[in-house]
């Protein structure tokens, strides 16, 4: 590489041959630039530092922009030998003047500066960036089924602690409201948040500092009792306080169970995430170990935690055994009936134990067989699928005879109305409605004003 120098005015330009490209250097910018770059040699920088020497820290860039395009070319070893010797006989023998830059130059300033950062928004990024209150300062990362399967150290756990060959060191403590335990030698310690293999070795750290390598090992004695939220399809949604360890089974039983229209396959557990604070849900199947007989896997309930029984779809009931549902103790322990018979004056509510069949209600009823037409029987449910009111005609005679096919299985809010002549009221009534039952309140309205009918 060979190299000239030119001075253009307080400005310094290096000509230097590569490998058959120009390429100048801007001494007093210190860029590097080919004249296929020429173009953007105009959008450098325009101050610069004083370099010493007489050169300005004012001096104006030159702009190349009637440099031609790079191009490249093969020269052969012997020419170029050949044309350099000829330079060097043609060009007068000259100095070129040595400028040392011994500054470093600052980088180019940003584009554009900036929007200043108020207080509060400061204070609100600091903000985010902390964990929250009552949780652990490094958060880990784990999935929600892992975070649903690991147990957090709460406020009111007390926990055991043992070290191994230390056993003075062992000791039991409660976590206090501020989320500490008190550790012998190191005082108040924060475990808050964290799952027991956390917090065994950070204690085991801490110890660490006093005796020579402490072996620990921390397991849970106990916890506080938990309030949940339960609702959805169940016959009492509300706040329950239940004991540690509840399982969801449990905690349906305690809201009085679900109703005749709940899907104990799709039912949703909410909980507050101790990693991130976020809201993480699973979703579990009741319904499959009821038919198999097995015990549901177990899922400790936590402080906070909300249950959502979803309803039944539409058109997803085929395989779905309301029977067996409504003998279980996940569902409801008692359905009302309403029975509207003539001969014995009759227009009232059967209480009966969740999972009666028909001969339950008429064991129940006990017409006598002389007055009631118990040939003309009929049941009459809402159908949330339809919309409406769906009538089937049974037989009471044949029941009692030993026909099991007119048994069938009674639900929640079912209507049985004894009598031919009072059902044909009923459906004239029926038929006349302009406008489908939404739900299980409009069709229970039409049933409580009927008395006013006849």
């Amino acid at each position: 590489m060979t190299t000239d120098t030119h001075r253009f005015g307080n400005q310094v330009l290096n000509l230097s041959f590569f490998g058959g490209t120009v390429l100048f250097w801007l001494v007093s910018s210190g860029v590097w630039v080919s004249p296929g770059l020429a173009k953007h040699v105009g959008n450098l920088p325009t101050s610069v530092p004083n370099l010493g020497d007489g050169i300005s820290d004012r001096a104006q860039l030159p702009t190349f922009s009637s440099i031609e395009p790079e191009t490249t070319e093969t020269v052969e070893s012997g020419e170029r030998e050949t044309t350099e010797q000829e330079s060097s006989e043609t060009t007068p023998e000259t100095t070129p003047e040595t400028i040392e830059v011994t500054e470093t130059l600052p980088p180019p300033p940003p584009l554009s500066n900036p929007e200043p950062v108020s207080e509060e928004n400061r204070l609100e990024q600091l903000e985010e960036m902390l964990p929250p209150l009552g949780y652990p300062e490094t958060l880990s990362q784990v999935s929600p089924s892992d975070e649903f399967n690991r147990h957090y150290l709460g406020r009111e756990d007390v926990i055991a602690v043992s070290v191994t060959n230390f056993p003075n060191l062992a000791f039991q403590s409660a976590i206090d409201s501020d989320g500490n335990i008190v550790v012998p030698l190191f005082g108040k310690l924060r475990v808050v948040g964290l799952t027991l293999e956390a917090a065994q070795d950070l204690i085991q750290k801490v110890l660490n500092e006093f005796v020579i390598d402490p072996e620990v090992v921390v397991s849970l004695l106990s916890t506080p009792a938990v309030q949940i939220t339960v609702s959805g399809e169940v016959f009492r949604p509300g706040y329950y306080p239940l004991p540690a360890g509840t399982q969801p089974n449990q905690a349906l039983t305690a809201a009085g169970g679900t109703t005749t229209i709940a899907d104990l396959r799709t039912i949703l557990i909410r909980r507050k995430s101790v990693v991130n604070n976020s809201i993480i849900e699973r979703e579990i199947d009741l319904l499959t170990p009821l038919q198999n007989g097995t015990t549901p896997s177990e899922l400790n309930l936590r402080d906070g935690d909300a249950i959502i029984v979803r309803k039944l779809e539409v058109g997803n009931t085929t395989d779905y055994d309301r029977q067996l549902v409504a003998r279980s103790n996940l569902a409801q322990q008692q359905i009302s009936v309403r029975v509207l018979s003539y001969p014995n004056g009759t227009i009232g509510n059967l209480t009966l134990a969740n999972g009666s069949t028909f001969i339950d209600a008429l064991t129940a009823i006990s017409p006598n067989p002389d007055d009631a037409d118990l040939d003309s029987i009929a049941l009459i449910r809402f159908d949330p699928e339809q919309g409406k009111a769906v009538t089937q005609k049974l037989d009471g005679e044949k029941l009692l005879k030993g026909d099991v096919s007119q048994n069938v299985p009674l639900q929640d809010e079912d209507v049985i109305v004894v009598g031919r002549s009072l059902i044909a009221k009923i459906s004239a009534a029926l038929s006349v409605v302009t406008r489908p039952f939404n739900d299980f309140l409009g069709f229970r309205r039409f049933f409580e004003e009927i008395p006013e009918l006849f």
